[in-house]
């Protein structure tokens, strides 16, 4: 039961977790960021979704209860 609640709980916190990087993605972007900068933003947006996603899982891993 533990593994299913992990696993749920990890796919709610990655969907909110895309939300917030796709809200980022538009403000930059909207604030008048050059496309030139769209791959870079693009990249750096991967890496902090990708450590805050691998961040989660190690805590609900580490520190769901059991019972």
């Amino acid at each position: 039961m533990k593994n299913m609640s992990v696993i749920i709980e990890v796919f709610f916190l990655t969907a909110l977790v895309a939300c917030l990087l796709g809200g980022m993605w538009l403000i930059l972007f909207d604030l008048g960021l050059n496309s030139k900068y769209r791959s870079a933003v693009m990249m750096a947006l991967a890496v902090v979704g990708c450590a805050a996603v691998a961040f989660f899982i190690a805590h609900l891993i580490s520190f769901y209860p059991t019972a």
